[in-house]
C-alpha cells in the first residue's frame, strides 16, 4: 500500500468503468465522477495521514485499486459522527482472488489500531457480496446481525439498498 500518484488515475477509471467490479454499487463511474473520486481519496490521504491506499503488486502491476480506512461520508445508523471508521477496497477484476485485499485490508486494520488507535472499525456490504464478506471475515471482522441496516443514499426498494455489518474492536 502506499499513497496514490497522479498517473493512477487512469487506471482508476478503468476499473470504475467495469460493470462487474461495480456490480454491487449503484452504478459504474464515468471518467470525471472517476477522476473526481480519486482525487477526493489523494486529498483525504494527504490531509489526514491514512486513508484509502493505492495498492500495487510487487514487481508486477503498478495499481491494481485501494484498500484502507475511512470515515463514512453520510450519517449511518450505526454511526457515531467523527468515531466510525470503516474497512473498504475496491480492485480491478484481474486482481480478485489472489488474497490481495486481504493482505491489504490486514495492514489497514493493524494501522488503525496500533497507529491511529482506534477502538472498533466497521465494514459493510450488500448481503449477497460473498467475495467481500469472506475477506471480512478472514481480517477477523465479525458480523453484528442486529446493526445490518438500509442505507441511507440508497431510495426504499433499490435492490443493493440492504447491507451487513461487521465489526472488530482493538480489544
Amino acid at each position: 500500500m502506499r499513497a496514490w500518484r497522479s498517473d493512477d488515475l487512469a487506471a482508476f477509471r478503468l476499473i470504475n468503468a467495469d460493470p462487474e467490479v461495480m456490480a454491487l454499487m449503484p452504478s459504474t463511474l464515468d471518467s470525471g465522477q472517476s477522476d473526481a473520486q480519486g482525487l477526493r481519496i489523494m486529498d483525504n490521504l494527504s490531509t489526514r495521514g491514512w486513508g484509502l491506499w493505492a495498492v500495487e503488486v510487487q514487481g508486477g502491476s503498478p495499481f491494481i485499486g485501494y484498500v484502507g480506512l475511512n470515515e463514512p461520508a453520510q450519517p449511518m445508523p450505526f454511526a457515531t459522527q467523527g468515531q466510525t471508521v470503516e474497512m473498504a477496497w475496491r480492485l480491478g477484476r484481474g486482481h480478485w482472488g489472489h488474497g490481495y485485499a486481504a493482505e491489504a485490508a490486514a495492514a489497514a486494520l493493524d494501522f488503525g489500531f496500533s497507529t491511529l488507535g482506534l477502538a472498533e472499525i466497521i465494514a459493510y456490504t450488500v448481503p449477497h457480496n460473498h467475495r467481500s464478506r469472506r475477506v471480512m471475515e478472514r481480517i477477523g471482522l465479525v458480523r453484528d446481525t442486529a446493526g445490518d441496516f438500509d442505507h441511507p443514499v440508497l431510495p426504499p426498494g433499490h435492490a443493493l439498498r440492504r447491507h451487513v455489518l461487521y465489526r472488530k474492536s482493538r480489544s
